[in-house]
């Protein structure tokens, strides 16, 4: 899913490649770049310092705010948040393909997609749309940031997310309290969830099946595989910002490289315990990055 979602994210950045028109203006022609990015998305014209420096401002800004929610119980504001941020990820992600069919009013169209997904993902509670459409959210979400960063700065990012990840993991606990909130009082998760079950949880399965008694009375204890939407949705920027500034190949690079650390990541971690998946998945971005120019 992870790797499904980096190539969605590429192709869906790569549709809102900035288009540079001539224009006559003030009887000069002139250069006009048109970011066609719909629901007023569009980035500002910022150097990328600025933008980096905004983006951690907000991200901490953010954090907090979902700090002070979660302390005062807040579900429904964090849920109506949530429900929002769904439309419109998932419309930019669906408008590109809404567009290949000259559809008109294809932005509206693709929001109107999404929607009735929003609904059942922040409402409804369904694993396989939430799944479906986290597969779209962090491409959609991705392709709104790509624009405004550079290769120095998107990896100046990452270093400080990863540093952001390892403590609020291993130092802080806040990554397991806001997982913990998510699932159990708003029974929705920013991330892939992928629950799985023992040998044990099988056979009880099966008694529960055979048993004539109330059937929806009985639990089954079930574990969980989680992984957050953080580090899904900030490798994509950076193969977005390398398919940009390099080309396809640079970012296809970064693309499995990122895959591969968090596939090492999988298989030597412990079953039960919370791991930072940014600095293994930062690592692998790098490495990506230089087997891309060497490449």
């Amino acid at each position: 899913m992870f790797l499904v979602t980096q190539l969605i994210g590429l192709y869906v950045i790569n549709s809102y490649t900035p288009v540079i028109e001539q224009q006559v203006i003030n009887g000069n022609v002139e250069n006009v770049t048109t970011n066609p990015i719909p629901y007023g998305m569009e980035p500002p014209e910022i150097e990328p310092v600025y933008s980096l420096s905004s983006i951690i401002i907000s991200f901490a800004v953010a954090i907090v705010l979902i700090f002070l929610l979660m302390k005062f119980k807040a579900e429904m504001f964090i849920r109506v948040w949530f429900f929002v941020v769904v439309i419109l990820a998932v419309g930019l992600a669906i408008n590109p393909i809404v567009r290949m069919f000259n559809i008109p009013y294809a932005q509206y169209v693709a929001a109107a997609i999404a929607l009735p997904l929003a609904i059942f993902k922040i409402f409804k509670r369904n694993i396989i749309v939430h799944n479906i459409t986290e597969l779209l959210i962090y491409p959609g979400i991705a392709a709104v940031f790509v624009p405004i960063l550079n290769i120095w700065t998107v990896f100046i990012l990452l270093i400080l997310i990863s540093i952001y990840d390892m403590w609020a993991v291993w130092h802080s606990g806040f990554m397991q309290k806001m997982a913990k909130f998510q699932m159990d009082r708003l029974k929705i998760f920013t991330g892939f969830f992928v629950p799985y079950f023992g040998k044990a949880a099988r056979e009880k399965i099966k008694k529960i099946k055979m048993s004539k008694g109330k059937k929806k009375d009985m639990k089954v204890r079930v574990n969980v595989a989680i992984l957050g939407g953080g580090d899904v949705v900030f490798p994509i920027i950076a193969a977005g910002v390398l398919l940009r500034s390099s080309g396809l190949i640079q970012a296809l690079m970064v693309t499995i490289f990122a895959t591969i650390a968090l596939l090492l990541l999988l298989i030597y971690s412990q079953k039960g315990k919370f791991y930072p998946a940014m600095p293994f998945i930062t690592a692998g971005c790098i490495v990506g990055l230089l087997a891309g120019f060497l490449f």
